[in-house]
Parts: structure tokens; C-alpha cells; sequence
């Protein structure tokens, strides 16, 4: 992706997040003067993997598959170990009308997937097999405390103010329908470095 094409969904879906009343830290508008200046005061935005996040999972098609994000808050995968800490996560993001996230799951990482406002937020779910391909066994989930149970390949439709969570190895994909849709996440602490499992390499 070009960076003109970067800054363009960054200035885009800021707009969008700030329609829907949500505002982002102060850090997410730091110049790279602004940048230089910090010292050690600074270091967990970095080391926890905080702010701006946009990619096409390879695809070289965004607008077709792709995510754009925003970690406001995240803790590290040490602290689980210890108790102590940020044991927990929240992002901000923006997904377009059929933008798909690719079909993954998380080895860890329980989420509240909630939609914050714009469409339908439609989630696709399998359970895992032992050797980590898709079950077809019905799912039991949990939308907003109420236990629904989803065939194999099923999907959940969250409108506005409705959420979902999701537990580890869920396998989940999701798009926009109607119009694009703003989607918080509520999770346990994020490490995108080793707790993704995508069902197709990417």
C-alpha cells in the first residue's frame, strides 16, 4: 500500500470514529517532531503495540479484504503469567460494506467483538478441530449475556449496541453490510505477533 493511500484511510476513518462520538488518544495525532521528543515516559505506545494498524492481510485489495484499527489499550502477554498489569486490550475499528477479515481464530485471546454504530456487523463462525480445521459442530456463543447456538458456518448479525464473544480457538470472519460499520473490541490482552491463526496462510 502507498503511504498517500495510508494517510487517506487514517484521515478517513478518524473522521468516521469521531462522527460516531468516539475519540482517540492524544498520541494518535503526534507529528513525527512530536515523536522525537518523547523519552522513556512513552515506551509502552510502542512496546505494546498501540495505535494506527492498517492492512490487506497480503491481499494488495483493502477495500476487499482488509481491516483498518486502532489499539487504544493493550497489556502484554507477561502480565497473564503474573496477574499483574494490564491483563486486558481495546481497539476501535472501521470495516467497510463486504470487507472481509480473513477467517482466523485466537490461540488466547477472548474478545467482545461490539458493534458501535453505522450497519450490520455480520460474523461467520466455526468451532476448531484438534488439528485446527473447521469442525462442523454447532456453536454456542454468547450475544450481549444470551447464549445463542449457531450451526457450522452460521452467522451472527449484530446491529448497533449488540456484541458477541468470542472465545479462543472460535474460528471468526466478518464484513460490513448496509454501510460501514465503527466496532470496538473488549479483550484480554492482544499480541498479533503469535496468537493468530489464520484458517489460509496470509
Amino acid at each position: 500500500m502507498k503511504r498517500s493511500e495510508i494517510n487517506a484511510i487514517m484521515r478517513d476513518a478518524d473522521a468516521f470514529i469521531r462522527a460516531h462520538g468516539f475519540h482517540l488518544p492524544p498520541f494518535a495525532y503526534w507529528t513525527p517532531e512530536q515523536w522525537t521528543r518523547q523519552d522513556a515516559r512513552a515506551r509502552e505506545i510502542v512496546e505494546h503495540h498501540l495505535g494506527w494498524d492498517i492492512t490487506d492481510f497480503g491481499s494488495g485489495a483493502y477495500d476487499r479484504v482488509g481491516l483498518f484499527l486502532f489499539t487504544v489499550r493493550n497489556g502484554v502477554v507477561d502480565n497473564l503469567k503474573t496477574m499483574q498489569g494490564k491483563l486486558y486490550a481495546e481497539k476501535i475499528m472501521v470495516v467497510g460494506v463486504d470487507q472481509i477479515t480473513p477467517l482466523h481464530f485466537h490461540w488466547l485471546k477472548t474478545e467482545d467483538i461490539i458493534n458501535r454504530g453505522g450497519g450490520k456487523l455480520v460474523i461467520q463462525l466455526y468451532n476448531s478441530t484438534a488439528q485446527d480445521g473447521l469442525a462442523d459442530t454447532e456453536i454456542h456463543v454468547s450475544t450481549d449475556g444470551v447464549e445463542r447456538i449457531v450451526p457450522a458456518g452460521g452467522k451472527v448479525v449484530l446491529e448497533p449496541g449488540e456484541s458477541i464473544t468470542l472465545l479462543p480457538r472460535l474460528y471468526h470472519t466478518f464484513w460490513g453490510e448496509g454501510e460501514r460499520v465503527l466496532v470496538g473490541e473488549v479483550s484480554s490482552v492482544n499480541d498479533d505477533n503469535t496468537d493468530n491463526r489464520f484458517f489460509e496462510p496470509i
